[in-house]
């Protein structure tokens, strides 16, 4: 990996995981943040996005499992590890975007837009243990 390079690992996830910035943010907040439920009222406002770009954020998350929603009213959301090793990829994640923020953004924006990552995620073949 050359200086300045995104970690091969990382620009996997943010293409088949991240469709905006504000994904990245509000994933990266409740990874860091596991013991805090949050509502969609407290992430909007963290992240600086309206109330209904957070719902649909979260929602997004919560399909791809990276985080969970409970069954409060209103619901919450918060990061549960699935595994170590899905927990260190979101570590080296978060690493690299304190690090290497304007490649990363960068290279979210130029990828394309979600609805159209969504249509090809639903006719990707899951790779085989």
């Amino acid at each position: 990996m050359t200086a300045g390079a995104i970690d091969p690992a990382v620009e996997r996830f943010l293409l088949d995981s991240i469709d905006t910035v504000p994904h990245l943010e509000a994933l990266l907040l409740l990874f860091q943040s596991p013991s805090i439920a949050w509502t969609v009222v407290d992430l909007a406002a963290r992240i600086y996005v309206p109330e209904k770009q957070a719902n649909g954020i979260l929602e997004d998350l919560t399909r791809r499992s990276l985080i969970v929603r409970n069954d409060q009213s209103p619901p919450q959301y918060q990061y549960v590890e699935r595994s170590p090793e899905q927990s260190a990829l979101l570590e080296n994640v978060a690493r690299s975007y304190r690090t290497q923020l304007v490649q990363l953004t960068r290279f979210i924006h130029s990828n394309a837009s979600g609805s159209v990552r969504d249509f090809a995620r639903a006719f990707r073949l899951k790779d085989k243990d």
